[in-house]
């Protein structure tokens, strides 16, 4: 059972309630008290900060879950992981620790120079070692055996340590999909390129749900292994509804319309293919994509107007005419470069489909 810091605090403050404020001796010797131990208390923050560095280089690369601070009357709900940089969360936690133990000195010693308030001195005097040995990395650093994995001081688990009941989260709160971060092995998981793929084939009438659960930062720009396309390619030629809304969370994950997919295509070729306006009325925001030429020498605009897609060709043409009458005061708008798959950050899966060939050509 953890202890109840209550148990120090309330007959600490009753006992501090008793002591003399305007007594000069008793002032004295709280101020000196209150400055050794925080003197003590700083330069053990600073070695746990200096250690933590020291781990969180040696330890790059690795991902673990870390589980929520615990919570008062909260110990049977279901705890989501936290899926993380090991090192990256030590140095989250030694900020932390140093940035709250400065404020600490800071804000009581101003209280006591502006307020003449004596109590938070003498509080803090038995607090301040008392939060410092309450503090997981201090405790390993200074107590323990230094800030080691195997010791699981957070209370994080690695990946083969998940149960099918832990729900992971990515460090924005969006959901991540086990199977596909596990690479679909076991259980008959589906890999992330088999739930593209399927969200394709279903067409305009897809659910976009699964596809968007199991993007994170790490993964957005994934392109499959035959012919290089993207979660964006895949939600810009679909013209399912939400497509467009789902484009811009695709985005502010990281995701870049300008990668190209083995034909040239960025997603604005997708778009203009397919007919998708609503897509392709997102994409505009992001520069020039229009402008970009294929493997054949094509521009998204000649594609909408072979497609007989007129819809997304007068978009494109406004875009150009605007563009056009602009350019006698202005220098032309860059245009974005195609982005090859060094861009994608993930290491593609191979494909359990029988093949992606002429998938795209699905009207």
């Amino acid at each position: 059972m953890a202890f109840n810091k209550m148990f120090v605090v309330i007959p600490l403050m009753l006992a501090a309630r008793k002591l003399d404020g305007e007594d000069p001796f008793t002032i004295y010797w709280l101020r000196v008290v209150y400055g050794l131990v925080e003197t003590v208390i700083l330069l053990c923050v600073g070695y746990t900060y200096i250690q933590a560095t020291t781990v969180a280089k040696r330890t790059e690369g690795r991902i673990v879950y870390v589980p929520p601070p615990p919570q008062p009357f909260m110990e049977n709900t279901k705890k989501k992981y936290t899926e993380t940089s090991y090192g990256a969360h030590i140095i989250s936690q030694a900020r932390s620790l140093l940035g709250s133990t400065i404020f600490g000195i800071l804000l009581t010693a101003g209280l006591h120079y502006y307020r003449g308030m004596v109590i938070g001195l003498a509080m803090q005097a038995v607090l301040g070692p008392l939060n410092l040995y309450e503090n997981v990395l201090a405790k390993a650093v200074l107590f323990g055996k230094g800030i080691r994995p195997e010791d699981h001081i957070f209370e994080e688990k690695v990946l083969d340590e998940l149960t099918p009941d832990d729900e992971v989260v990515d460090e924005s709160g969006n959901p991540v999909v086990r199977s596909l971060r596990e690479g679909g092995g076991g259980g008959g998981g589906k890999t992330l390129e088999d739930v593209m793929l399927d969200t394709w084939d279903a067409g305009d009438k897809a659910n976009l749900g699964p596809l968007m659960q199991a993007l994170h930062k790490r993964n957005v720009n994934y392109k499959t292994k035959e012919n290089g396309w993207t979660p964006l390619m895949i939600l810009s030629g679909l013209g399912a509804k939400g497509s467009g809304s789902a484009i811009r969370q695709v985005k502010q994950l990281g995701g870049n319309p300008a990668i190209v997919d083995g034909d040239g295509w960025n997603a604005m070729h997708w778009a203009a293919f397919h007919g998708s306006l609503e897509a392709a009325k997102v994409l505009v925001e992001e520069g020039r994509l229009d402008l970009v030429k294929d493997k054949e020498g094509k521009t998204p605009i000649e594609h909408a107007r072979a497609e007989k897609n007129q819809d997304v060709a007068k978009l494109l043409e406004g875009l150009s005419s605007s563009s056009s009458s602009s350019s006698s005061s202005s220098s032309t708008p860059a245009t974005p470069a195609p982005t090859d798959a060094a861009d994608a950050q993930e290491t593609p899966v191979a494909s359990t489909k029988k093949g992606e060939e002429g998938l795209r050509k699905r009207k």
